[in-house]
């Protein structure tokens, strides 16, 4: 074979390889687009969600006089009195001498809500049902599509052919020509399909990177990835601090009958946290302790104020008290005995596995906390370019619509299909979801919907 064939045969195989990603990455551009754009401004909404709440309630999230702290007890009780018949689970104490407390309360009828006090006062000054609020639609819907699990299992598969489709877009993206800069690091601006070309290339090239640390920073929050990286990380003992594993009591057990976990007692803790077992407290015939008397033992073990106090709600539930601070190496956590007083657990940052510390960084980082403005900033440069990029990337395919789906056409054998296979069963081990819904459309286009003329012909499947 001469050499002029050779590079050919070679020019060939390449021009088949990009042709199948270009393929590949347009349905994943028909799966991801739509997501891609919900996550987008959901999130972008929620990396300011002090900046939103401060501005929307002013008068009930900062102090009018400052003063004496009243004790957790008679916060409490202040919310309580607002709304009496309800239950207090869990009090947020201020983060700031001029900010206010926040009293969770479940009435015996209808929504949980959350209360502002006055920590000097005592006085509720105004409730709200979290999913009711702009933040707290945008993080329900960002977390699950207010579907629950089922939204949550999308929202997963979504993020896994995200990363799929940003990958692709980079090898696509790739310089193939001496013009490196005009439409390839900036955009020409053209008109019609070449200018959206631009602005979809160009946009993806300099946000890719922090697409992909975003979604990859996402993903352990997911209940099936997250689930699955929680339990090998657990395996390799880089989780939960391992002074949890004492507290495993499988007399104590959900609903469904499991042992409990920090998860089932009480919310929005760290992500390391809650799979570990949940402490139970002993009964023994002993009356519980106060509210006022845990605090003084929270205190003499140096939380003061600022941290989440999760309330008992069974005979073996513990008092928690928990900080949650922009940067993860500030968590603390203490679990008290609620008969006793006796401090079951006191667990840091530093006795975390390496594992669940470098989930905590990602976390941080990925709602924009960690470093203050310039990371909120940073993030909030990655959500617009994602929401530009899921507009671009369906205005593109309409302009270059003219019959059918207008995919890109298929290629029926060759090497280049192995390679591709063999590269989508690493990602497939590696996020089995993708590997399972990649496997499905493979299968449906190949063994059905290329049997059929009509279909076969809109979906771009005849050579």
């Amino acid at each position: 074979m001469s050499e002029s064939s050779i590079k050919s045969e070679i020019l060939g195989r390449k021009a088949q390889f990009h042709r199948l990603l270009f393929r590949l990455h347009f349905y994943a551009g028909i799966i991801v687009a739509p997501f891609l754009l919900i996550l987008a401004v959901t999130g972008a909404i929620y990396l300011f969600v002090t900046e939103i709440e401060d501005l929307a309630h002013p008068d009930w999230r900062f102090v009018s006089e400052q003063g004496r702290h009243l004790s957790p007890e008679e916060m409490i009780g202040g919310a309580i009195k607002k709304y009496p018949g309800a239950t207090p689970t869990r009090i947020d104490l201020p983060t700031a001498p001029n900010r206010t407390a926040v009293v969770f309360l479940t009435p015996q009828e209808g929504e949980p809500f959350r209360v502002y006090v006055d920590p000097v006062s005592g006085e509720a000054l105004g409730s709200f049902i979290y999913a009711q609020t702009l933040v707290g639609f945008s993080d329900l819907m960002h977390g699950s599509l207010l579907m629950g699990d089922r939204g949550d299992l999308i929202v997963e598969l979504a993020s896994c052919w995200a990363i799929i489709l940003i990958i692709t877009g980079l090898y696509l993206w790739w310089p193939r020509t001496s013009n490196k800069l005009w439409g390839v690091f900036i955009p020409r601006f053209t008109k019609g399909r070449s200018m959206w070309r631009d602005l979809h290339a160009v946009t993806g090239v300099w946000v890719s990177f922090l697409l992909l640390f975003l979604l990859l920073t996402g993903l352990p929050w997911s209940t099936n990835w997250g689930g699955y990286l929680q339990k090998a990380m657990e395996l390799a003992d880089i989780s939960y601090p391992a002074s949890y594993r004492s507290h495993i009591d499988h007399d104590v057990t959900t609903s469904d009958g499991s042992a409990a976990v920090l998860a089932d007692t009480m919310s929005d803790i760290p992500w390391t946290l809650e799979t570990a077992p949940a402490p139970h407290s002993h009964h023994g015939g002993k009356t519980p302790i106060s509210i006022d008397e845990a605090t003084k033992k929270f205190a003499q073990e140096g939380l003061i104020t600022g941290y989440r106090l999760a309330l008992p709600s069974t005979a073996q539930d513990v008092y928690t008290a928990y900080t949650y601070p922009d940067q993860p190496q500030g968590q603390r956590t203490i679990h008290l005995d609620q008969y006793t007083g006796e401090v079951l657990n006191d667990v840091s940052f530093s006795d975390y596995g390496i594992g669940a510390k470098a989930v905590e960084l990602g976390v941080a980082l990925h709602m924009g906390n960690y470093f203050g403005v310039p990371n909120q900033l940073l993030m909030l440069f990655a959500a617009l370019g994602a929401a530009l990029l899921a507009i671009s990337g369906p205005v593109m395919w309409m302009m270059r619509r003219k019959s059918g789906l207008g995919a890109p056409k298929a290629i029926g054998s060759g090497r280049a299909i192995w390679v591709l296979a063999s590269i989508m069963v690493v990602f497939g081990i590696l996020f089995p979801v993708l590997g399972v819904t990649a496997l499905f459309v493979f299968a449906v286009e190949r063994l059905v919907l290329s049997r059929f003329a009509p279909t076969r012909e809109w979906l771009g499947l005849a050579n």
